[in-house]
């Protein structure tokens, strides 16, 4: 039934290919954005964040006292906790130019914070006088020249400052697109223009006999700061930009177009094919064959060319995510429940194409194969 007619068969592959790739390839570039605005996460790792109580997403800092430090410092529950700097500076490069940079300023002694992973120097070096480490993105930046690239012992100017580079770390992408320079508390304290208060956060860890939700609620309890493990911090940013932005909105509608196209696609042209060959299957009835066996036919028709729309668009999808990898815009992740949802989805369009089909064989009298 399905290659009597090849246009209507590749029609109806082609339909649920690009239902099956419009809403794999969506969904995966709504889960790489929204992996971006908890970056500052894995960018700076740590079981405990305690900032301002009124800062609701890791991307919103509120500056908070010096003295909260030792304040969190006290709380029994908690084994150290050091404080950390983190802000939207401008980078002079060598021909003037102003570009953005995330200052993140560690602590001096122990570095907590630190870039996940170090590709080119020393962290330790940090500990020098006007040094900075730079991330992948800084290095395409703040470089003049593409065929010369910022290198470790080059500089550049933050607020009339020297910046000397003593390494270079990989990072995850700042939702914003700023790059990464990480350097000391007191040096960022340099760097950044003065204000009353300065500190962005305190990193904590738990003491031994404490869980990190538990720290979390001793030190709420006992200095009145928010503090958040890191899933609670990652669910509360989540939770911000799905109130306060259009991205879900925007992403939502597109993933239910896809699926609206795929079901009109499939829907109409499969009950084409039902009408089509409905002298057929009133000859299979006529001789003996039950409504649930031709239902079954049909299923099993209908799934065959989803497996087929399916296999196609979601192979172009990794082949969509393998270009845009090498660039890095627009962020993309694929984890394994994305394609399996995919597949779940594309066998419920093609469910509902078949039930269509169903419904009027249901209806169908053997008679019709003698009439005219």
């Amino acid at each position: 039934m399905l290659l009597g007619d090849r246009s209507k068969y590749l029609m109806l592959v082609g339909g649920l290919t690009f239902a099956a790739l419009l809403m794999t390839q969506q969904c995966g570039v709504f889960i790489g954005l929204l992996s971006w605005t908890t970056s500052h996460m894995r960018n700076m790792r740590a079981s405990i964040w305690v900032v301002d109580p009124k800062v609701e997403q890791i991307n919103e800092i509120k500056a908070m006292r010096d003295t909260d430090v030792n304040r969190v410092r006290s709380v029994s529950a908690v084994a150290y906790a050091v404080p950390l700097y983190a802000g939207i500076l401008q980078a002079r490069v060598a021909d003037g130019s102003f570009k953005p940079v995330q200052i993140i300023g560690l602590d001096a002694t122990t570095l907590v914070g630190r870039p996940p992973r170090i590709l080119a120097g020393r962290l330790e070096d940090l500990r020098l006088p006007n040094t900075v480490m730079i991330d992948e993105l800084a290095v395409t930046r703040l470089s003049l020249d593409p065929k010369r690239p910022l290198r470790i012992g080059d500089s550049f100017e933050i607020n009339d400052r020297e910046a000397r580079v003593i390494g270079i770390c990989r990072t995850d992408r700042h939702f914003f697109g700023y790059p990464y320079v990480y350097t000391t508390y007191e040096q960022a304290l340099q760097f950044a223009p003065p204000t009353r208060k300065m500190l962005s956060m305190v990193l904590a860890e738990p003491a031994a006999g404490f869980t990190a939700e538990q720290a979390a609620r001793q030190i709420e309890g006992e200095t009145h700061l928010k503090a958040y493990t890191e899933a609670e911090f990652s669910a509360s940013t989540l939770r911000w930009f799905f109130r306060n932005t259009g991205i879900p909105a925007s992403f939502g509608t597109t993933i239910l177009l896809g699926f609206i196209v795929g079901v009109a696609i499939a829907g109409q042209t499969f009950y084409s094919f039902v009408l089509e060959n409905l002298r057929h299957l009133g000859a299979l009835k006529a001789m003996g064959a039950s409504n649930a066996l031709l239902g079954r036919m049909l299923l099993l028709q209908a799934f065959t060319v989803g497996l087929i729309g399916y296999g196609l668009g979601v192979g172009l999808t990794v082949l969509f995510g393998m270009v845009v990898m090498r660039t890095g815009q627009p962020p993309f992740l694929l984890p394994y429940q994305l394609p399996l949802a995919t597949l779940v989805v594309i066998l419920l369009i093609c469910s509902l194409a078949a039930l269509l089909g169903i419904r009027k064989i249901y209806k169908l009298e053997p008679a019709v194969v003698f009439r005219g």
